[in-house]
């Protein structure tokens, strides 16, 4: 079933390489333009990729071996995640903290204004909802197999630390900008740490947007399948030029 992230995890990562290449094939210069790259979450691998830091293979072993360890995490606690529509960051803190009253939830995506994911414990979940849409908000429950980005993933981040430890990486010919702290990074093992501490840490997009904003960039390219991220970079900033690029 590709809603178990054991399953979807490697499933939407390969696609990714794929439609780089035929960016690649269709406008090579748009690639050695390049400036930094980004991924939301496990997007991050194929930031990775493309920035020559890891290869394909290792990088498809350890998103696998990153599946695995996140799905035996959700099996252990029911838990889910839900999007907090309409309603600014200090109001979802605020919310979080009410929720936390239920069961254990955190705030596990900031994804632009607007659109924040919570995650935890079913219950925490459900009660959130229930104080968005008093607040004026809109909760949208989403299709995940449990609380990613927070420390119901807890040992996965150990066992994704070991799978990581197997690999080689490199500098990067082009940094990358951490979901973790939304700051420029080409040191390896710098890397390599953030993506365990991104598997229990929320992802900060609309902070490393704005980060790659500051620094000047002025166009950006999704690559991969849909076109999620586009929307995304319009609620930050309407003026942005965004390309979608997919295999498809």
């Amino acid at each position: 079933c590709l809603a178990t992230t054991v399953i979807s995890q490697p499933a939407c990562f390969v696609p990714s390489p794929a439609a780089l290449e035929m960016l690649r094939a269709a406008s090579p210069d748009v690639l050695l333009s390049c400036e930094m790259t980004a991924g939301l979450s496990l997007g991050e691998y194929t930031a990775l990729v493309f920035s020559g830091a890891l290869s394909f293979e290792d990088g498809l072993r350890v998103v696998q071996r990153r599946g695995e360890a996140m799905q035996a995490a959700a099996d252990a606690t029911p838990s889910g995640m839900v999007s907090i529509l309409l309603l600014d960051r200090e109001r979802v803190e605020e919310i979080c903290r009410e929720a936390s009253q239920a069961g254990r939830i955190w705030i596990a995506n900031y994804l632009c204004p607007g659109n924040i994911v919570l995650s935890g414990e079913n219950a925490a979940c459900e009660r959130s909802a229930e104080l968005a849409q008093n607040a004026g908000g809109k909760a949208v429950p989403l299709a995940v197999a449990g609380a990613f980005h927070t420390g119901i993933m807890q040992p996965a981040d150990a066992r994704l630390a070991e799978a990581l430890a197997g690999v080689s990486l490199k500098k990067p010919e082009i940094p990358l900008v951490s979901n973790v702290d939304a700051a420029i990074h080409d040191d390896p093992e710098a890397i390599r740490e953030l993506l365990v501490r991104q598997v229990v840490n929320p992802v900060l997009w609309e902070d490393s947007i704005r980060r790659m904003l500051g620094e000047g960039v002025d166009e950006l390219y999704e690559i991969g399948p849909g076109k999620v991220l586009r929307g995304l970079l319009k609620r930050i900033d309407r003026k942005l030029e965004c390309t979608t690029v997919n295999d498809s």
